[in-house]
């Protein structure tokens, strides 16, 4: 890649950002742009790699499938059991299980990246498809509500009955599902899902602080965050060592806690002057 067409690997946080904040925004180009940060990327090779693999699965599809259980009875058998595509245990403990580009390499992920697979070899094939976000268990619905076929992805896509998907909630969190579980997942919830999950993965790694960072930034990019995330950001950036920077966004971070929490603002910005005391 010339030097007129190189990218920053900045400019995929930029994208990012753009994206998200786009009128429709494009669920598999937010996992992949993800994953490039992630991998510290500085060009679009991965990103397109990706989409072109994502088309010649759907281009494997058979032509002419109509109702939801066909689809999810197509997708099984492609991605599941011709192609291999499904999760194990080990997965958990993976970064890559989380990042799209490597899913689509190693076929093994989390069941909310292979439900991303799912859904959008599904979509572009003309599916009727969409995700389920379960507590605990992330799945694919395809149809509308009255005829709607579930599948787990992470079991290879063999279709969930009622029954069994109340089972899977119950097992994962102790309580029965609500029916409102089953709606369609809206695209940044699926993204919101995906970074926690990553930072829950680097939270019990304290020397993958770096992960944890780039994690809750693209988090930060996302519309109608949570304002702790800046507080979040702001001891990431301590713990990296840059008491400056974390004391500057802690106090910004009280400013806005201030109104309403004044007590807790108070306690923040104690914070915010230990960090400085740290560079004495």
């Amino acid at each position: 890649m010339d030097d007129d067409t190189a990218q920053h690997p900045a400019d995929h946080r930029r994208r990012f950002a753009e994206e998200a904040r786009s009128e429709r925004p494009d669920l598999a180009q937010l996992c992949l742009l993800l994953g490039a940060v992630a991998d510290g990327a500085a060009d679009d090779t991965a990103v397109d790699a990706a989409q072109i693999e994502l088309d010649r699965l759907a281009g494997l599809l058979p032509y002419g499938t109509r109702t939801p259980h066909d689809w999810a009875t197509a997708l099984e058998r492609l991605l599941g059991a011709e192609l291999g595509f499904h999760g194990t245990p080990a997965e958990y403990r993976r970064l890559e299980s989380s990042l799209l580009h490597e899913v689509l390499r190693r076929r093994r992920g989390l069941p909310i990246l292979l439900s991303v697979v799912w859904i959008e070899v599904a979509r572009r094939a003309g599916a009727p498809v969409y995700g389920v976000a379960l507590p605990g268990h992330f799945v694919v619905g395809f149809g509308e509500p009255g005829e709607q076929v579930l599948a787990d992805p992470f079991a290879g896509g063999g279709v969930l009955s009622p029954a069994a998907a109340s089972e899977l909630v119950e097992g994962a969190t102790g309580a029965p599902l609500d029916p409102a579980a089953l709606d369609p997942a809206a695209t940044l919830d699926v993204i919101v899902r995906i970074l926690n999950n990553i930072r829950a993965w680097a939270t019990a790694r304290p020397e993958r602080s770096d992960v944890a960072l780039w994690a809750v930034e693209l988090s930060l990019l996302i519309p109608s965050h949570p304002a702790r995330l800046r507080f979040e950001r702001a001891q990431l950036l301590v713990q990296r060592g840059d008491f400056l920077g974390g004391a500057a966004e802690m106090d910004a971070y009280a400013e806005v806690l201030a109104a309403v929490e004044p007590t807790t603002a108070e306690a923040v910005r104690d914070r915010a002057r230990a960090a400085r005391s740290r560079l004495n």
